[in-house]
Parts: structure tokens; C-alpha cells; sequence
């Protein structure tokens, strides 16, 4: 028998606050922020809504409504260990124009940190918006989570003045690369509340990166470069407030325009673990490009700085970015190809991937995996240029 849950929708309106430290702020100051000639911090909220299931446990839906201002959203699930085995759409009302968006699939997001306390798609910028309305479709015999809730994130309306890359001096432990570290900005520079996520970073087991996995943030293409900072605090509070691991899952991400930020913290230099890549996190790094490129490719500008990131990330290890690796699962898995493998089996691949290699999941996008090839090759010879196949 299928189970039962959420029987009424019911709006929680519940908001978790906490301040981000941005240059040049225009949003509304929290309450107590000091004068003390620096920024004021800037709010951000989260706020949920339950989503109401049907009787025999096939579908779940959230219908049409007016909310509070949000910019990106998710669902979760009470169980970070369960899977969903869903068609799961949500579609959102523009908050300036009063148009509602088309449908827009949102994926499971796997799992993440071992500390995670709730499970969830992967999240999905939708840009300022005042409605929502959410759709969920089980696939043949599969059974909905408990506690299945929609998530929206308000990541403030601060800016960031001077937002400019930052040439890191060399971390502590940093080898020499065989390439060029690329401008990165920093936590600070995209404005990351630190005080949200306390915890010290770890680091690969074997101290060594093998391979570099590469994503897309299923949001919305329509950003502008200017909104980009907040696009990434809104992944950043989503992953931490609302999932509930330690940090933001991404090692770094990339805008349209090949702006590259610091994604996870540690040391933009050294083998930090993230969250983003079931299974091999222990083995790679994940770079993801703020996006959804199902159709249509990233910037020439985005997949460039990948490959630049990319042959250097990998340059540290002495690691070709056009050759192959071999990586040991971390867990019994399948591919978007139908692979599946047990914990411990090695596996070969390039040494540049896809998410969708290592994980059941159409992520990095159709059109951008088709570039991977291009983007590998960038890498390894910076001099040639990127040279696209025809799309």
C-alpha cells in the first residue's frame, strides 16, 4: 500500500533570516546592524509551503498562489537518503510583469553531505517572483518521500560594488600548476554570510584531484551578469538553510559572462570536498555553470573559463585535462546512460566529465555535454582556441 502524507496544503510562513555582508548594500538593513562605516548587512529568506498528495500517492501538487518575494526555489523531502522517482515541474509568476513562466523540471539533486537534514531537487533561480505553482507525477510503481515541501529562497537585493576577480596568492599548500590559475572571486566578493556555515572545510582523502565534474544549475538563462552574485547566495542558503549541509555543494561557478567564483570553502588552490557529485566527490572537484543548457549551449565566454579553471585545477595534480582517469566509486550508482557499478568499482573516464557520467541525471545539460569534447581540448592546448562543434 502507498503511503499517505500531506493531505492539506498549508503555507508556512515561517521566515529564516540571516545576514549577508555585501559591499555597497542597497536592501533593507537587519535589525542592530551597527554604524561602524562598514556594509550593512543585507536579508535573505526562506520561506516554505506543503505541497498536498493524492489519495493514492502518485502525484502531489501545490496549487497556484500568491507568496512573498523569492528568486529561487526546490523541493525537499524530510529523508536526505531518498530518491525521487518523479516528473516534478514547478512554474513561477514574474514579480514585475505578472507573466507566469512556463513549466520548468526540476531534478533530483542526489545525495549530498553526510550531515544533510533534508533531501531535495537541485534548485532553480526563477528571478523575482510573487506566485508559484508545483506539479509532481510518480514514474510507474515508485512512491513519493515523506514531508515533500516547496522551498523558496529570497537571497536579499543587496549588490556587490567592485565586484572584481581575485588573484589568490598561492594557498599554503598549493603545488605549482602547469597552467595559469585563472581570476577567481572570492567567497567575500560575492557576499557569503560566513556565520551560516561555521564548519572547517574538508579535503579529498587522497589529497590528489583525478578529475573535474562539470554541472549546470538548471536556473533560469535570463540572469544578468549583476544578478550572478546573488544567483550564487541563493544557491549557497539553499544548500545550507534549506538541505542542510555544511557549505555550498560546488567547488566553483561560472556565470554566462566566464566570471568564475569560489564556490565551497578551503582554499581555491587545494583538494577540497564538495557536494555535488555522488559517489566520487572524494575524487574530483565540480565546477557548475549558472544556467540550463538542455538546448542551447553555454557562452563561449562561460566554457572557456571551465577549460581555463579546469587545466589548472587539474595542472596541480599533473593531471592531462584531455586524457582519462580512473575513479573508484564511493557507492553503488548508475549513469544517465544506464551504467550501473557497486561501491569500490573502478571506472574510466575523461578526465574532464559530465554530471550526468557518474550520476542519473540529464545534468550538465544535452548542448553543453555535446561541448565537453571542446572544452577538454581548450584545456589541454589554451593556444587553439575553443573550437566549438556545429550545434
Amino acid at each position: 500500500m502507498r503511503r499517505r502524507w500531506w493531505r492539506t496544503a498549508a503555507l508556512t510562513a515561517s521566515a529564516v533570516t540571516g545576514a549577508l555582508l555585501v559591499q555597497g548594500a542597497t536592501g533593507r538593513p537587519a535589525q542592530g546592524a551597527s554604524d561602524d562605516g562598514k556594509p550593512p548587512p543585507v536579508e535573505t529568506s526562506t520561506r516554505t509551503a506543503r505541497l498536498s498528495v493524492a489519495a493514492d500517492g502518485t502525484s502531489a501538487r501545490l496549487g497556484r498562489r500568491d507568496t512573498a518575494v523569492f528568486s529561487l526555489l526546490g523541493l525537499t523531502w524530510s529523508d536526505p537518503s531518498a530518491r525521487v522517482d518523479a516528473t516534478i515541474e514547478a512554474r513561477t509568476r514574474d514579480a514585475g510583469t505578472g507573466m507566469w513562466s512556463t513549466w520548468r523540471t526540476l531534478e533530483d539533486g542526489g545525495e549530498g553531505d553526510p550531515g544533510a537534514t533534508r533531501g531535495g531537487t537541485e534548485p532553480v533561480w526563477a528571478g523575482a517572483s510573487d506566485g508559484v505553482e508545483v506539479r509532481v507525477d510518480v514514474a510507474s510503481s515508485a512512491e513519493l518521500p515523506e514531508g515533500l515541501r516547496l522551498d523558496m529562497v529570497d537571497p536579499g537585493t543587496g549588490t556587490v560594488s567592485g565586484l572584481e576577480p581575485t588573484a589568490f596568492p598561492r594557498d599554503a599548500t598549493e603545488s605549482p600548476s602547469t597552467a595559469p590559475k585563472p581570476p577567481i572571486t572570492s567567497r567575500a566578493g560575492w557576499g557569503a554570510d560566513e556565520s551560516i556555515s561555521p564548519q572547517s572545510p574538508a579535503y579529498l582523502p587522497g589529497g590528489k584531484i583525478k578529475a573535474v565534474t562539470v554541472h549546470h544549475t538548471v536556473n533560469s538563462n535570463d540572469y544578468t551578469c549583476d544578478q550572478a552574485p546573488a544567483v550564487v547566495r541563493g544557491i549557497y542558503a539553499y544548500h545550507v538553510k534549506t538541505l542542510g549541509w555544511k557549505d555550498i555543494g560546488y567547488n566553483f561557478l561560472v556565470d554566462k559572462c566566464g566570471t568564475v567564483y569560489e564556490g565551497r570553502k578551503g582554499g581555491v588552490g587545494l583538494p577540497v570536498l564538495g557536494a555535488h557529485t555522488y559517489g566520487f566527490n572524494g575524487q574530483t572537484t565540480g565546477v557548475s555553470v549558472l544556467g540550463t543548457y538542455t538546448r542551447n549551449a553555454p557562452s563561449t565566454a562561460a566554457m572557456t573559463s571551465v577549460a581555463r579553471l579546469a587545466a589548472w585545477k587539474l595542472g596541480l595534480y599533473g593531471v592531462d585535462p584531455n586524457g582519462t582517469t580512473t575513479l573508484t566509486a564511493g557507492a553503488d550508482g548508475k549513469n544517465y546512460f544506464g551504467t550501473s557499478w557497486t561501491a569500490g568499482t573502478r571506472l574510466t573516464y575523461p578526465t574532464i566529465i559530465g554530471h550526468r557520467d557518474g550520476y542519473n541525471t540529464e545534468c550538465p545539460g544535452e548542448a553543453f555535454y555535446a561541448q565537453l569534447p571542446a572544452v577538454r581540448a581548450h584545456a589541454a592546448d589554451p593556444a587553439a582556441g575553443l573550437a566549438l562543434p556545429p550545434g
